[in-house]
């Protein structure tokens, strides 16, 4: 599904307008973006929850040469579906 095709079946089933789901669609993916980036997370009721994880620094091996490089540790975005949600579609 695209954007458009979120947004246009959106507004059908809220019965408000195509810009108006826009609005909220942005502003939602603003507040997810600006949450996860001071360490927050974002629950989503029956649907599930989306946070940081630290990944430890690990050795990984370059493709090309085969030659071992050092990964750098990194914060990793993971999203855990609630049951509901894992319910419904399995």
């Amino acid at each position: 599904m695209t954007k458009q095709e979120l947004i246009q079946r959106l507004a059908e089933r809220a019965n408000v307008s195509k810009m108006e789901t826009l609005l909220v669609v942005d502003a939602l993916e603003q507040l997810i973006r600006e949450e996860l980036a001071t360490g927050g997370e974002i629950p989503l009721a029956r649907t599930g929850k989306f946070r940081l994880r630290e990944q430890a620094a690990r050795m990984g091996r370059n493709p090309k040469t085969g030659e071992s490089v050092m990964i750098p540790a990194r914060r990793k975005i993971v999203f855990t579906p609630a049951k509901a949600l894992k319910d419904a579609v399995g």
